[in-house]
């Protein structure tokens, strides 16, 4: 079971590079991982391994105290969707390398996202945690984001992939309260301890933490208002919605209901939410289905009002209702995979789905013809496929069962008929809109012989696009014809989870029965419906009569936009000042008012424990004081420098040496950051407007808060703290005397490791805002030794930049460069028994960076460490993210700690952690935060400052080149002029003349 989830990872992984090399046929061979898993649960089933309640178990603890452990659970029940997952999944990507034409680079990141989908749809199956298929359940939301929003230049695609992200993810949240809600009332946080519960409707809280858990899976579901996100995502490419939105994605939904009813259906509130759902989404997605013009949203339609009828089946709960609910499961995911699939192929070979457009299909395709007629047929429910015997099952499951009396019965029963009529009725109409002979009037363009342009210049289609749903359309027959099969495999689970129900197994043929009368009547009714269907289009109106639910969340949007900007207005007013205030005010406040107002405690506090600690406070005191008197920012940023290395004299005091070295490399590297910011800021600050008087009173009251606080808190403590059994715990547990840096990367390395993604985060985040819209990733190569070097340093300079470098910062950090990288590798290996370890190892190396950029700039930092910043990050935390999963392949906790003691010549025996992997990571991170930072901070800027005085040179150029040519242009007249002959002028004779 675990194999096939790792599996199904490794060819997400492999995906992008197989499309690249390969190209399109590479979905062939991804095709093979799911198929590969499909046949292994069929071997299950087949080999009765579900029976008498087997199941195959994974379990990983992990963080038992928050219910957080890794367990998964095959059973029967899971195996069934994990068969349409893998089987379905399959056909998909096989159906992929006929469907695309050509192999732009996104297609590669397409088939790792459509693999990982199939991936996480089973890890969300078998999960029997279900905190842990939550974590499951979320991630399908966002790969289908993704996978929706393919066509990110098209503003649709845009918009209908933001659209199902929020309403999923807004059900997904609704669902963990309600998950956190059932748990911590009940205990329970396993599916398979839910049977175990007496007595549900007793259990405070019950009723909210159902409906906030069905809110989650009805609109995951896409069940009615929630149904509009649905029809929207069909501008995925066709693949996409043939697997997520018709036969995976939305089965989430389906499942959990599936899970859950057997035993939430004796809860009030269970029955009465979700039936009329399902049953409202049914009649309302059948009749949108009649209005549609684009075949996919016919489908798109039909797959909604098929989502409410599954639910409202599965959700009755009780053993029939579950058969006849999983035959309508499988019935579904097989004709309407195919269908989309049958789209995909006319839309790729015509260029149109537009019914309006697409006229004599039928006999220009008549293989694709018969297939999407069968396909369409079991949809209707025609015997003898299997879609006509798994309705026959819902309508005699609805007529005699037993959890639903009297009217609820009989509503539900005439809801599924009426449904089920127009479910027919559609299946005719996308039948008719695809492949019939059209009339003029029907056709938005003029006829050729009965046949549309699209269709007479369409494409042959390939094999590849009929072959997938073909292979599903031949299933849906034999399958009708022969039922039993599936009979039985729906068994393995009921008998287990039904144990004293009696049960009638699927079939085909019952004899003359009521349900038998309904199909005809439903048949019959949709195709007369269809037949007068121009009839029909008068009670269509242009508007739903109820409301678009589409411009419904529209305005909601508009609505939540304007009252956001409202109050981000009225809080956040651009000023730094403000909105400091506030933050600190807030701070100044809150917790004194919860001191005066709550209990108080005795305080007993020690002024100093040596004089030298009152000594070093003094000095801390005076360069805050003076910090707020001096006007020079890089004073300033000294002097602010000096509290912090005195924090860390205090904590050497305290007996905290590796506290201490931390503050002072950390003080040390924040103070060149500030620097490298404040060069393009002006020296002096000025204050001649700014109130004083009210930032000082600010600042007392703060200041006054915090310590305070801090007193009282410290006074509270009644227990023994738990620091005293640190360090013992950091030897036993952690295999290391150095406590700081065992808590780091062992007791406490699950916060250490979020801390550094966070890390990874702030420093991508800063180089995009410097570098805008430009690309901050360079080529990494390996570092290269000059053999001429005209400086101390590696980089040579010539010119301008030559003449201002100084020869004593050369030499200087030729020297200590080399130092400080033995001393980085020192406290990196020493760190876990010393003071040291990766993030103070990183931090030397980020300084011994820093000064060579200090001396030579860019060019010389280029030459230090000729790496990508954003690898360096990328490769910490896949090293520390290994550490963190390698334990579990051994039957490990993540993050658990291991050692060996090899035995060295000359040096002895020595211990090496398994923590150093992570610490490694650590060490790797930090050293590509800082080069993030002086290569966007430092480098970029210097970047942007050269290209800027280059272009005032060539402007000057430009200009001084502009006057001289204007100045030889002058003297070139003059000298023209001064060789022309002077004419004598002749006296006029006369008057005329003169004139």
């Amino acid at each position: 079971m675990i194999t096939l989830l790792i599996a199904l990872i490794a060819a997400t992984a492999a995906a992008p590079f197989l499309v690249r090399t390969l190209g399109r046929p590479a979905f062939g061979l991804l095709a093979l991982v799911p198929a590969a898993g499909f046949f292994w649960l069929v071997y299950h089933f087949t080999a009765g391994t579900f029976r008498n309640g087997g199941e195959i178990l994974a379990t990983y603890p992990w963080m038992p105290g928050i219910h957080l452990n890794i367990e998964f659970r095959l059973d029967a029940f899971a195996g069934l969707f994990g068969l349409i997952i893998l089987g379905v999944g399959a056909l998909v990507l096989l159906y992929c390398w006929g469907y695309f034409d050509s192999n732009p680079r996104r297609l590669s990141i397409f088939a790792a996202e459509l693999t990982m989908f199939a991936a996480v749809m089973y890890g969300l199956v078998i999960s029997d945690n279900i905190l842990m298929m939550y974590i499951f359940w979320e991630i399908t939301s966002v790969l289908s984001f993704l996978l929706v929003s393919y066509y990110g230049e098209r503003a649709s695609s845009r918009r209908a992939a933001t659209q199902a992200l929020l309403v999923t993810t807004f059900g997904g949240l609704a669902m963990l309260v309600g998950i956190i809600l059932f748990g911590t009332q009940t205990n329970v946080w396993k599916f398979s301890e839910i049977p175990g519960l007496t007595n549900l409707e007793s259990i405070p809280g019950i009723t909210a933490a159902v409906m906030l858990i069905l809110l989650g899976a009805l609109t995951k579901s896409a069940q009615a208002p929630f149904h509009f996100w649905l029809p929207g995502a069909m501008a995925a490419p066709t693949p996409v919605s043939a697997y997520l939105h018709s036969a995976a994605m939305v089965k989430a939904g389906v499942y959990v209901v599936g899970r859950l009813a057997p035993d939430f259906s004796s809860i009030s509130v269970w029955h009465v939410v979700v039936l009329p759902a399902g049953v409202f989404t049914m009649l309302l997605g059948g009749w949108m289905a009649l209005k549609q013009r684009d075949l996919k949203l016919i489908l798109a339609y039909g797959t909604v009002s098929q989502l409410g009828f599954m639910t409202a089946v599965v959700g009755i709960g009780s053993r029939e209702a579950t058969m006849a609910g999983l035959a309508l499961v499988f019935a579904h995911s097989l004709f309407k995979a195919a269908l989309f699939m049958i789209v995909g192929a006319i839309d790729h070979a015509s260029g149109t789905r537009d019914i309006r457009e697409l006229s004599g299909l039928g006999r220009k395709e008549p293989l694709v013809g018969v297939l999407a007629t069968l396909a369409a047929a079991s949809m209707a429910g025609i015997p003898p496929l299997w879609g006509f015997v798994a309705k026959e099952a819902v309508l005699e499951t609805t007529l005699h069962e037993e959890l639903l009396v009297g009217m609820p019965r009989d509503v539900l029963l005439v809801g599924f008929v009426a449904g089920s009529i127009l479910t027919m009725s559609y299946s005719l109409y996308f039948l008719w809109g695809a492949f019939a002979r059209k009339q003029p009037q029907d056709l938005s363009i003029e006829l050729v012989d009965g046949t549309s342009p699209a269709v007479a210049s369409m494409k042959p289609i390939g094999f590849l696009q009929w072959a997938p749903p073909a292979l599903l359309v031949l299933l849906t027959i034999v399958f009708g014809l022969v039922p039993k099969p599936l009979s039985a495999i729906f068994n393995q689970y009921l008998h287990v989870r039904f144990p004293q129900g009696e049960h009638q197994d699927l079939a085909l043929w019952h004899g003359i029965t009521v349900p038998l009368a309904l199909s005809a009547v439903i048949i019959a009714t949709g195709a007369v419906i269809f037949w007068q269907r121009e009839l029909l289009k008068k009670t269509q109106f242009e508007r739903p009569a109820l409301g678009d639910a589409d411009d419904l969340w529209d305005n909601m949007l508009r609505v939540l936009r304007q009252a956001s900007l409202r109050l981000t207005a009225s809080t956040q007013r651009g000023s730094l000042t403000i909105n400091l205030a506030v933050i600190f005010g807030v701070l100044l406040v809150v917790p004194l008012a919860a001191l005066v107002l709550g209990q108080t405690t005795d305080t007993h506090m020690k002024l100093w424990d040596n004089p030298w600690q009152g000594m070093t406070v003094l000095v801390m005191v005076s360069c805050a004081v003076a910090a707020t008197i001096i006007r020079n920012r890089l004073s300033m940023v000294i002097l602010v420098g000096l509290t912090g290395y005195g924090s860390a004299v205090i904590f050497a005091f305290h007996g905290a040496p590796d506290l201490a070295l931390t503050q002072v490399l950390v003080e040390t590297l924040v103070m060149v950051v500030f620097m490298l910011v404040l060069r393009k800021l002006p020296t002096e600050v000025d204050v001649r407007d700014a109130d004083n008087r009210l930032r000082a009173w600010l600042a007392v009251g703060t200041g006054f808060s915090v310590v305070v606080v801090a007193i009282a808190a410290m006074s509270a403590r009644i227990a023994e703290p738990i620091s005293r059994f640190m360090p013992d715990l950091a030897y036993d547990i952690g295999h290391g005397r150095n406590t700081v840096n065992v808590l780091l990367v062992d007791l406490r390395a699950a916060d250490t490791l979020g801390e550094i993604s966070v890390l990874v985060i702030a420093a991508t985040g800063v180089a995009s805002l410097i570098y805008r819209t430009e690309s901050f990733t360079r080529d990494s190569r390996r570092p290269t030794l000059s053999t001429h070097r005209p400086r101390w340093l590696a980089a040579g300079v010539e010119g301008e930049k030559a003449q201002n470098r100084s020869i004593m910062v050369d030499v200087v950090t030729r020297l200590l460069f080399p130092a400080m990288v033995l001393l980085s590798a020192y406290f990196f290996f020493s760190g876990h028994n010393a003071p040291g370890g990766g993030f103070a190892g990183g931090l030397v190396m980020g300084l011994a960076l820093t000064l060579r950029y200090i001396a030579g700039g860019r060019e010389e930092l280029e030459e230090a460490l000729p790496v990508d910043p954003s690898k360096l990050l990328g490769a910490g935390l896949l090293l520390s993210g290994l550490a963190a999963v390698i334990p579990m392949f051994f039957g490990y906790p993540p993050l658990t700690s291991g050692y060996i003691e090899p035995v060295l010549p000359l040096i002895g025996t020595v211990t090496i952690p398994s923590a150093l992997l992570f610490d490694a990571g650590v060490y790797t991170i930090v050293v590509g935060t800082t080069m993030h930072t002086l290569t966007s901070l430092g480098a970029q800027i210097d970047r942007e400052e050269d290209e800027r005085k280059e272009r005032a040179r060539d402007r000057a150029r430009a200009l001084q080149q502009k006057n001289e040519n204007r100045r030889r242009a002058r003297e070139a007249s003059k000298a023209a002029k001064a060789a022309t002959p002077t004419k004598t002028p002749v006296p006029a004779t006369n008057a005329e003349e003169a004139k």
